[in-house]
């Protein structure tokens, strides 16, 4: 797969994520804690996913029989995606347990 392709799995991968993660929030809402908590166990294994991704990409950069990848604005904005997600998770996660009293 190419270095581009996986960027862009990256960002799929993330976004699927923090969409599951702000459905868990819209369950919290409507008080739905068991709810939340199944969406944000969804979430956790797509994250394993997309840690994988970035997992290989770093890898890629620190090999010395690989060509690094290129920085780029797409790689940039793929990490981006991917630590708001995990950012977003963290933050829903922590509602459900103050609201689920």
């Amino acid at each position: 797969m190419s270095t581009e392709m996986q960027i862009m799995e990256l960002i799929s991968t993330a976004g699927e994520s923090k969409a599951k993660v702000f459905q868990a929030l819209k369950k919290v809402k409507e008080n739905d804690f068991e709810g939340a908590r199944a969406l944000i166990a969804e979430a956790r294994k797509i994250d394993v996913e997309a840690h994988n991704i970035q997992t290989q990409l770093i890898t890629q950069d620190i090999s010395e029989d690989v060509e690094s990848p290129a920085m780029s604005l797409l790689m940039v904005h793929a990490q981006d995606h991917y630590m708001t997600s995990q950012l977003a998770k963290d933050l829903i996660e922590a509602l459900i347990e103050v609201f689920d009293k």
